[in-house]
């Protein structure tokens, strides 16, 4: 990818995901969108993957390490009173000079994993919606699963607005979500019931292993303290509950882990802003492989980030295939829109 095709990834990344977000990444974004000897180590970033998130999540990996340098100061995550985004670039890039080996090593070797326990704010209404057409126990098949925090949802607590609560009473995670224009959703006060679990990835995160669940931080934006509140909460339910995650290509995996998937559930194959690192055959395939599935099984597959950034449910129920469009929703999941009736 040649440098303009980078600056230009920069850009977007600024104006459509960070302005209003966060200001560090809104400010940096834009000024390493115009830095050549920035964009040329991005270069060296794996294939497929996005670029800027993982550039500032390598740098954020590093500070997190313990390398000591002046840029921490502008970093929430690691000071309590940071120093004004608008003067953090010069410390940015010299860090980045410093460390350029080892950040190159990290762009070439890691991918964008990021477990947003918060998009389960969306993913809550969407399973009591599939329940409530089925009324039959769920069977849960994550594809980009990375530490599997997603797949407990249902052992999360919720509101939406009010001071109604949903989901599981005690749950020591708690997420807001903001529901904005089209209907309201259906909702159960208890979760819909869950019989099994299973995670696919081309490489898992264990949230026991020290640098694993470093590195799913550092992908959580400095100035975004309730996300880490979040992360920690849910690492630390995944520590206590049994998922089965299974390291591998999810979509050629998933036509044999929806045969093992007990008769009298209902299948649901979900991902959150993976897709758009899928390659275009490979999104057709597990289109088809879902096609397939549902001739002999109902399966429910809900998505985002395939063609467009809406939310998504596709089902096939009784071999008949049916798509919807859920709504809008906000990468990190505060908020969310539902036209599905």
């Amino acid at each position: 990818m040649d440098k303009s095709m980078i600056s230009a990834r920069f850009k977007t990344f600024a104006d459509t995901e960070c302005r209003g977000v966060s200001v560090l990444y809104d400010q940096l974004a834009q000024e390493a969108a115009q830095d050549g000897d920035l964009l040329d180590m991005c270069r060296h970033t794996r294939e497929g993957q996005p670029i800027p998130n993982m550039l500032f999540g390598a740098v954020h990996y590093l500070l997190l390490r313990g390398q000591e340098h002046k840029l921490k100061h502008f970093y929430g995550s690691m000071v309590s009173h940071p120093k004004p985004p608008k003067d953090c670039f010069p410390y940015f890039k010299k860090f980045c000079l410093e460390k350029r080996d080892t950040l190159i090593h990290i762009l070439k070797h890691k991918v964008v994993q990021t477990n947003e326990v918060r998009r389960c704010g969306y993913l809550y209404p969407c399973f009591c919606f599939i329940h409530e057409k089925v009324s039959r126990p769920l069977a849960l098949i994550e594809i980009g699963t990375s530490a599997g925090l997603q797949l407990l949802w249902d052992k999360y607590r919720y509101s939406y607005g009010t001071d109604e609560m949903f989901g599981h009473p005690t749950s020591n995670v708690y997420i807001e979500a903001t529901i904005k224009g089209g209907e309201l959703p259906y909702l159960r006060v208890d979760s819909p019931p869950v019989i099994s679990r299973t995670g696919l990835d081309l490489h898992i995160n264990d949230v026991n292993d020290p640098d694993d669940a470093l590195w799913l931080k550092a992908l959580i934006w400095p100035d975004h303290h309730e996300r880490r509140v979040l992360f920690d909460a849910a690492a630390d339910e995944v520590k206590r509950y049994p998922l089965d995650l299974i390291e591998g290509d999810g979509v050629q995996l998933l036509p044999d882990i929806a045969r093992r998937m007990p008769e009298e559930a209902a299948i649901c194959v979900f991902h959150t802003h993976v897709a758009n690192q899928i390659p275009d055959d490979v999104k057709a395939t597990l289109l088809e492989n879902i096609r397939t599935i549902g001739r002999e099984r109902d399966i429910f597959h809900l998505y985002n980030n395939m063609y467009d950034r809406n939310l998504h449910l596709d089902y096939y129920m009784d071999g008949v295939g049916c798509t919807h469009t859920v709504g809008e929703t906000d990468g990190h999941g505060s908020w969310f829109s539902w036209h599905l009736t």
